[in-house]
């Protein structure tokens, strides 16, 4: 299944050379204090969070951020996550932030992605104190965010995250964004304008994990293909504000690559995807949506001794994220988008047999969407303005 065969010491023979991870996702607690249905995590084909300690130890972190100096070639980007991270709480969150900066020093750059309901004055200090970015997770008003996002009772977590990101809004400093998944089932611009009142820097919207053997919900029940279409709507409302009242990093990323620029996410583009996840105990592993894909599919071959963090970097799962074109079907490399929208996330790319050499399960969507963006970018440019942008696939986009 590909990547598994991926030829990489020919690859390093003819002069190819892998970009060190630049971003760590590091998984200072396993468990969660909601049980979202949606989650990739605990709802996913891969059910290894139950064999990790519930803490990363103070030992454990130092060892991964020694691993990350001796590594990284410049600054690097420590994303503290779960589960739920402030699980943890604010004593051991402190110490953990204070191990990071010592080792790593000024190059560090501390972010956190909580689900918002730990979020306190002690913790807010926490971050205050470190530099410590902060982003929730919240899926729009109290509806549309409680019909997933719940407690194992059953109740809603809406009013809750909303007092955590009241305490966050008054950290201008330690604020980062919101993360939000999108749910065919809630009015698109209804979804934004509720995540616009919480005046977020940036807005991320993440489709629902899924692939070609596990679809997301309702992909195949419409045409002109429905998360496209909800996508566009929010761009429409975004695009024609009359001032930018938020970043959207989807929306930023194709508007940049569409007039030749470079992405900063691995939702599009082909740009070198440099992120590696640590677990609770130390191990390093792909990025962790890919655990909905099949159990084991985050794992790297890492062989014994030396840093893990280079082991892992020319192993063939991690090699793959970062060779652009190399690793798109001949269906994308044929595509007149694919240098925007770079099969999409990989994750989403996975069928069972032949791996993830395949299209986005959201083919359709992704061209649909840059479609609409570029015919928006075209109608905006002032007469007798010419820009080069990708011609519409056949079909259509």
């Amino acid at each position: 299944m590909w990547p598994d065969g991926l030829d990489v010491a020919a690859m390093t023979t003819r002069g190819w050379r892998p970009k060190p991870f630049h971003q760590f996702v590091v998984k200072i607690h396993s468990r969660c204090n909601l049980a979202c249905d949606y989650c990739y995590v605990y709802e996913s084909a891969d059910q290894g969070w139950r064999d990790q300690p519930r803490v990363m130890s103070s030992a454990v972190f130092t060892t991964a951020c020694q691993n990350i100096a001796a590594h990284a070639e410049s600054s690097v980007s420590l994303v503290l996550h779960g589960g739920e991270p402030l699980l943890v709480g604010a004593e051991h969150l402190d110490r953990l932030a204070g191990i990071a900066t010592r080792v790593l020093g000024s190059r560090v750059r501390l972010g956190l992605q909580t689900n918002g309901l730990l979020f306190d004055p002690a913790i807010a200090s926490v971050c205050e104190r470190w530099g410590i970015r902060v982003a929730v997770s919240v899926d729009g008003d109290a509806a549309g965010h409680d019909r997933h996002r719940r407690f194992g009772d059953g109740r809603g977590s809406h009013s809750g995250v909303l007092r955590g990101i009241s305490l966050l809004r008054s950290k201008p400093d330690v604020y980062a964004g919101l993360l939000c998944t999108v749910d065919l089932s809630n009015d698109a611009v209804g979804t934004y304008e509720a995540l616009l009142a919480l005046e977020p820097p940036t807005v991320d919207f993440l489709l629902p994990h899924g692939n070609w053997n596990q679809p997301p919900p309702r992909r195949f029940e419409s045409d002109p293909p429905a998360y496209g279409q909800w996508l566009a709507r929010i761009f429409d409302r975004w695009f024609d504000a009359p001032v930018r009242e938020t970043g959207v990093r989807l929306f930023d990323d194709i508007l940049a690559l569409t007039l030749g620029g470079r992405g900063t996410s691995e939702s599009v583009g082909l740009q070198p995807i440099r992120v590696a996840v640590i677990e609770t105990d130390g191990s390093v592993e792909q990025v962790d949506t890919l655990k909905t894909a099949f159990a084991g599919a985050t794992r790297v071959p890492l062989g014994g001794g030396g840093n893990p963090l280079d082991t892992a970097l020319m192993s063939p799962p991690m090699v793959a994220r970062q060779i652009g074109r190399e690793a798109l079907c001949d269906t994308c490399r044929s595509c007149a988008i694919s240098e925007i929208c770079g099969a999409g996330n990989y994750t989403h790319r996975y069928r069972a047999g032949s791996g993830f050499l395949n299209p986005s399960v959201y083919c359709p969507d992704l061209q649909f969407l840059i479609g609409h963006i570029r015919d928006r970018v075209l109608a905006s440019l002032p007469p007798g303005v010419l820009v080069s942008l990708p011609s519409r696939t056949a079909d259509g986009a």
